[in-house]
């Protein structure tokens, strides 16, 4: 199983999951999208230089209903006729924009098996009509996704625990998002129960997880303007120690390029 990012941060957000078929069985792959927050040209570009054609994409998992996460996900799942998961309350806010797709719903909890990957959605404290994140395996290792939630839970932390490689949003830097030009209710929000993570929130998580097999972890969702890639890994890299060699940062023009879980 290996991972990769169209980008991420708040000008649009897109993960790329893929996993190959079991040894011994018939050569195939099996990819799916998390959240598709460009234009649909933008998100063709941006495939193409990860090596992947939109035919490749099996299934779109939605995480919620924010346009920098799914401002982009029914064109494109129009265009290539691909199906769409995502939760009761986000459909509820999207519908409008979701005619002629195969939409699909999830609940916390509740498997979705797509190829050789198995999704499990599970519920996040942020202000959306149903929010979710996703942990993802091919049987034999896990992939923990984290962003847009504004705290810690114990629900999150157990659904978290024992992977092997975690995206975990690192969103801002609590004393540069004080400091910030931003208006002081955009402040409130983002600094919120139901907002994004800062850095010292996403070190606590990390902290409080199973980490007994993680080998990999890249910060994400870093706001332009209240954090830095700096920052970011330094509260990731006091937990994880100053030998953990599988710290990374995605950014929102490049993301990152396709990681082995």
């Amino acid at each position: 199983m290996k991972f990769a990012s169209l980008g991420s941060g708040s000008e649009g957000n897109a993960l790329l999951i893929s996993a190959a078929a079991s040894a011994g069985g018939p050569a195939s792959r099996t990819t799916v999208m998390l959240d598709c927050g460009f234009a649909l040209r933008e998100t063709e570009r941006r495939m193409l230089r990860l090596g992947l054609d939109p035919s490749d994409v099996s299934a779109i998992v939605v995480t919620h209903e924010h346009s920098d996460h799914v401002s982009g996900v029914f064109k494109f799942a129009r265009r290539y006729r691909i199906p769409v998961w995502l939760s009761h309350g986000t459909h509820q806010a999207v519908a409008a924009h979701a005619s002629d797709v195969d939409i699909r719903i999830c609940a916390d909890g509740q498997a979705i098996a797509i190829g050789d990957l198995q999704l499990t959605p599970y519920t996040v404290p942020h202000d959306a009509r149903e929010p979710v994140q996703y942990v993802a395996s091919d049987g034999d290792r896990r992939l923990g996704v984290l962003t847009d939630a504004g705290q810690s839970t114990a629900h999150l932390i157990q659904a978290l625990g024992a992977c092997d490689a975690l995206l975990l949003e690192c969103n801002h830097d609590r004393a540069m998002l004080d400091n910030s030009p931003y208006p002081a209710f955009l402040k409130r929000r983002i600094g919120g129960a139901y907002g994004h993570l800062a850095n010292e929130t996403s070190a606590e998580i990390l902290q409080a997880l199973d980490r007994s097999k993680l080998r990999r972890v890249v910060g994400a969702h870093l706001s332009a303007q209240n954090n830095t890639p700096e920052l970011a890994l330094a509260a990731l890299q006091a937990v994880m120690g100053d030998t953990f060699g599988g710290l990374h940062i995605a950014c929102q023009e490049q993301g990152f390029d396709w990681l082995e879980v």
